[in-house]
């Protein structure tokens, strides 16, 4: 989360750090985090099943045995395939944990970009390639950890799953976390995970500002409305123009605002930021927690964009395509409504809501895939209390949130099979996203190593 919410907390200096790799376990998974940036593993050209087979090797190396790790894929998806780990714990009578983190990256075109996306440049106190954000430096920090475990003899009382998966960044890929909860639910099967979504933000300069919890996410799904019409020659124009008609409906979707509503997440979140807000912000939140129809309220909350979305269902027209020729009337009209659905509404509900607001001259359609209802999971004090006072040791004086992501991640997935995911705090980015999704990617070098320290120790505590 970035933007007016950013102010609600104090700002807390950078400590100083000891030089990245300075130790000889920092020396060692910065060795396995190179490789995995340095493999390519977009949809067009690059393979997760080979990093997912590099990440295997190391694992065996540490001494895991075949029988611990699980590879996994398709035949119509050879390159898209994932694995799961798995170090067993001391009590059968606890339910394990799994620790999820996504292989694939979005693509990256060399001449768009300062320096090779697929090369580690250490430049400037960042690390800069494709995926040294999202999720590689998760997905190294997860599998790193497993082998830091297995090489000190440490038997953790919970058994810890590792699954590093394919397909989390495209729609129409083969996405593993998908798959393993359809097909493979056992493998996965856990109290609880970790994924990405959560950390932390630092401002300009590299100050720490806030750590997030991510408890929950919106669902992504796509609509297509469509409007039809005879055509004919554009001499002799007629009312029933399928462009008109088109943008008539995609008014009134840009003038709809969906209901507020609360999880306890985004109640205790919003309360927090209201704490820390000055006036008049800070009294509009209050109210809108007293009544969420409160639409003076929501006026003033609503002017920053971040919290207008942690607020509600979101649908915004992504895509356009029309006509057919310059001197013709249009026979066909077509948008694409991106949806962010709030936790507990569902696709149906929202088709139902655009169609209403489309009119009768246009048709709406849910795309394919259709995602699932996302569940919310609870502010469990077992998860939020050891990631607060494992943040007072490693970043003391900086708050810890509980934050809904207003995009979506794999974790929806696992949802659905009834594992709890949250979205683990610790490894803190630039308040611009690090690059995330664009060019020039990249991970201040103390976050990266700060963090892994704290995520060892977290899971530690929620191991045993």
């Amino acid at each position: 989360m970035i933007g007016r919410m950013l102010a609600a907390v104090a700002a807390i200096a950078l400590p100083g750090v000891a030089m990245a790799q300075a130790r000889p376990d920092q020396k060692a998974f910065f060795g396995l985090y190179k490789e995995l940036v340095e493999t390519n593993t977009t949809l067009s050209s690059g393979s997760c099943t080979q990093a997912a087979a590099q990440i295997a090797g190391r694992l065996k190396a540490a001494g895991f045995k075949d029988g611990d790790i699980t590879p996994f894929s398709v035949p119509d998806h050879p390159k898209e395939g994932g694995l799961v780990a798995v170090l067993k714990g001391s009590d059968a009578g606890v339910k394990p944990m799994l620790l999820l983190g996504h292989l694939d990256v979005v693509e990256a075109k060399r001449e768009d970009w300062v320096r090779d996306p697929f090369k580690l440049v250490e430049e400037g106190g960042y690390y800069y390639g494709r995926g040294t954000v999202d999720d590689k430096a998760q997905a190294a920090i997860w599998a790193d950890m497993l082998i830091r475990f297995k090489q000190a003899g440490y038997v953790p009382r919970r058994t810890i799953k590792l699954a590093l998966t394919c397909g989390e960044e495209t729609t129409y890929a083969f996405d593993g976390a998908e798959w393993l909860a359809k097909n493979r639910p056992q493998l996965i099967a856990a109290e609880f995970a970790l994924n990405e979504g959560g950390g932390g933000r630092t401002d300009d300069s590299g100050k720490r500002q806030l750590l997030a919890l991510q408890v929950g996410e919106k669902a992504a799904q796509n609509y297509t409305f469509l409007a039809t019409n005879p055509g004919g020659h554009s001499s002799a124009p007629t009312p029933a123009n399928a462009i008109y008609e088109l943008a008539d409906a995609l008014e009134a979707v840009r003038g709809h605002e969906f209901p507020v509503k609360f999880t306890d997440t985004t109640r205790a979140f919003f309360t927090a930021t209201a704490a820390g807000s000055p006036k008049p912000l800070a009294d509009a939140i209050r109210a809108l927690l007293a009544n969420p129809n409160d639409k003076a309220a929501d006026a003033i909350v609503s002017q920053d964009k971040a919290l207008h979305s942690t607020l509600r269902t979101t649908c915004v027209a992504t895509l356009l395509s029309a006509g057919h020729a310059e001197n013709a009337l249009p026979q066909r009209a077509t948008a694409n409504i991106n949806c962010r659905i709030f936790p507990g509404e569902t696709v149906e509900g929202t088709l139902s809501e655009l169609k209403r607001l489309a009119g009768t001259k246009v048709t709406v359609t849910a795309n394919q895939p259709i995602r699932p209802t996302a569940i919310p999971p609870t502010l469990d004090p077992k998860i939020v209390e050891p990631a607060r006072a494992v943040a007072a040791k490693h970043f003391p004086g900086v708050p810890l949130l509980p934050l809904m992501s207003t995009g979506a991640t794999d974790g929806i997935f696992l949802e659905t099979i009834g594992i709890p995911v949250y979205g683990a705090p610790g490894v803190f980015i630039d308040k611009d996203m690090g690059g995330i999704h664009g060019l020039n990617e990249r991970i201040r070098i103390a976050s990266l190593y700060d963090g892994r320290d704290y995520l060892y120790d977290l899971v530690k505590a929620y191991a045993g």
